[in-house]
């Protein structure tokens, strides 16, 4: 039976990775206004540190860490934990991309995606796990993948196989860690405006791809919203390798 509210997020406290702006930072102050406490992990620390005192005092701090480098991220699990607990959630939403086409590309740009986008996001998910599994506690992993995991675009490669591995990811550990009580699912937004993405969707080329998607517009942030706290929470309790797209019917009108 599901509480009287099932949305609510006051035990847990979340780990959100690439928190310093858009959706990082939107997924953060999701979370604390459903009542959870927030560790920001981004490589700008300052940046992190600003952030922080815009939430409620003692709902949030900021952790510098490079998802890409294991060796700054080894020491995460016990750093959230002693700054605010025992961390219940984690958001892997760090990411990067690279425009080049495939042709052009180096190994060193192929391995600056994948390393962060895939192989970061898969490290975390191990140390959260491992502590999750050593105190018998049950935890959840939401991974946020993207349509371009389910389908292509050009010039996207490492960024369309980062986010493909991902998924396959997210429905390999939810195989395997179900049995310990950690449910491990993903969203896959559409193109979501961001402050990134605004002058390309303010172009021509953009606006060509606007009309390409079902409802004639980009999505917002909070268009992640219902997503993100159905499976941040115990509305979710038997979900586990889910993947929700939210793409205002871009996908299926690809196939």
């Amino acid at each position: 039976m599901l509480d009287s509210n099932p949305f609510d997020l006051s035990q847990d406290v979340a780990i959100v990775t690439g928190a310093s702006s858009g959706l990082g930072w939107h997924f953060a102050k999701t979370l604390v206004a459903a009542g959870a406490r927030v560790a920001l992990v981004a490589r700008r620390h300052e940046r992190l540190e600003e952030l922080v005192g815009e939430l409620p005092a003692g709902s949030a701090t900021a952790i510098a860490a490079n998802i890409a480098e294991r060796s700054t991220i080894v020491d995460l699990v016990a750093t959230v934990t002693r700054e605010l607990s025992a961390p219940t959630l984690l958001i892997n939403n760090a990411g990067i991309a690279d425009d080049q086409a495939a042709l052009d590309l180096t190994e060193a740009d192929w391995h600056g995606v994948l390393d962060t986008n895939l192989t970061g996001a898969w490290e975390l998910a191990q140390l959260c796990a491992t502590a999750w599994v050593a105190e018998k506690r049950p935890g959840n992993i939401i991974n946020i993948a993207s349509i371009l995991g389910l389908r292509v675009a050009g010039r996207s490669l490492p960024y369309a196989v980062s986010k493909a591995g991902l998924i396959q990811m997210t429905k390999a550990l939810s195989l395997e860690w179900a049995r310990y009580q950690i449910r491990v699912n993903a969203i896959a937004p559409g193109y979501i405006e961001t402050d990134l993405n605004r002058d390309f969707f303010a172009s021509d080329a953009g606006a060509a791809l606007i009309k390409r998607i079902p409802q004639r517009r980009l999505g917002a942030p909070a268009d992640l919203d219902g997503a993100l706290l159905l499976l941040a929470s115990q509305a979710s309790s038997y979900m586990t390798g889910s993947v929700i797209t939210v793409d205002g019917g871009h996908l299926n009108s690809s196939l």
